[in-house]
């Protein structure tokens, strides 16, 4: 009972801390609330779409005008324009007003119908990666249905059947099943990700600034005298009104995308809210032990920024981490974000036991209780250091 009245009034002199500094208020709810919105509507239609493209096209027949035509009327590209050669073209896309655009050499109509398999050229900027992906796929898929029209066209002028003409056309059917996500909304897949990944960044700097600025601010011994002269006792009290703010964050936004924006999760209330305290409790313990192994407030906020920044590389979302080069791969267990996003994407989107993913649960846990490493160099600072600008 009387650890406990110390970590009560600990947590007491938190509050008060919390409440007087309006700093604290805006990293750790103004500014996290317009993380969430901010990155949930900006891909709120799921898909880019109307993506800007240009054609060159030297044929101008009425072939090519109808491939023209399909490429436009795809949900993800728009022909903004038209150019005479290639190098019009490609000065369009080095000043940024297209993304691609289409090839149509001359006699590419008269060449596919002699069957002499014209080529037609696809030019993409990989500038901006997902802009250029799209539109080469579209482009690409525009290629194939010409040359399949032109073959259905010319199979049913010799009086073959429609189920003949199909079988030809189109021998093997690709039925393709998207697991959890079938409209492939990028949302899903990126906010679920930067979304976290940059919370914990706050996490990460207002947890090593409160610690800190006790130091700075001459109110270690304070903070010390009041806990007992016990350093866990002054790390449990100091996190827990923080840890309860952060849960509240990350427990609005798992609400709003899951419950709101109807983000699909198999795995159910119990595990969503267990990833959401894992989350807070593994970025508040590591921010505390870097604190521990360097009690500088300029050093151990530098080097939190740094690992929050690098967890959104090597979280394996954007780039897959077995790709990575072995010494980068095994990094990458060093990453809190990286636990998270294994939890989310076995136990939380694809509903599997969290027994697939226990090891990454375990990770999480040990991170939350590193402080335990080094307790006692977080009280010999607060007692003995003397802050340095």
């Amino acid at each position: 009972m009387k650890v406990i009245k110390r970590i009560l009034r600990v947590a007491a002199r938190e509050c008060g801390i919390l409440a007087h500094n309006p700093i604290y208020f805006f990293t750790m709810i103004v500014f996290p609330i317009f993380i969430v919105f901010f990155f949930t509507s900006m891909m709120n239609t799921g898909v880019p779409q109307e993506l800007p493209c240009g054609i060159v096209d030297l044929d101008n027949t009425s072939t090519t005008r109808s491939l023209i035509r399909r490429l436009d009327a795809m949900e993800t590209t728009r022909v903004a324009a038209t150019y005479s050669n290639v190098n019009e073209a490609r000065s369009a896309i080095q000043r940024g007003e297209i993304y691609a655009f289409l090839y149509i050499p001359r006699n590419t109509t008269s060449d596919l119908m002699a069957q002499r398999q014209p080529s037609i050229s696809i030019y993409y900027s990989s500038v901006v990666m997902m802009a250029g992906a799209l539109l080469y796929r579209d482009m690409r898929i525009v290629g194939m249905l010409g040359s399949l029209s032109v073959a259905a066209t010319k199979l049913s002028a010799l009086g073959k059947s429609e189920g003949e003409i199909k079988s030809f056309v189109q021998p093997i059917a690709v039925d393709v099943h998207p697991v959890n996500n079938p409209g492939i909304n990028y949302n899903v897949y990126l906010s679920t990700f930067m979304v976290p990944g940059v919370l914990m960044l706050f996490f990460f700097v207002v947890t090593v600034y409160s610690v800190g600025t006790e130091l700075k601010f001459n109110r270690s011994r304070e903070w010390m005298q009041l806990s007992g002269g016990n350093a866990w006792v002054a790390i449990t009290g100091k996190l827990l009104p923080q840890f309860l703010i952060f849960f509240s964050m990350m427990a609005f936004y798992m609400l709003y995308v899951f419950g709101v924006m109807g983000f699909p999760h198999q795995g159910g209330l119990l595990r969503i809210l267990l990833l959401a305290v894992l989350t807070v409790t593994s970025a508040e313990g590591f921010a505390v032990f870097m604190f521990c192994i360097m009690p500088s407030l300029r050093m151990s906020m530098s080097i939190c920024s740094l690992w929050a920044v690098l967890g959104l590389s090597m979280g394996g979302a954007t780039y897959p981490v077995f790709a990575m080069d072995g010494v980068l791969e095994t990094l990458s267990w060093l990453f809190p974000l990286r636990h998270y996003y294994m939890i989310y994407q076995i136990a939380v989107f694809n509903g599997y036991p969290l027994s697939d993913c226990w090891i990454h649960v375990v990770i999480l846990t040990a991170f939350s209780l590193m402080p335990l490493l080094d307790a006692h160099r977080l009280r010999k600072a607060m007692i003995e250091y003397v802050y340095i600008p």
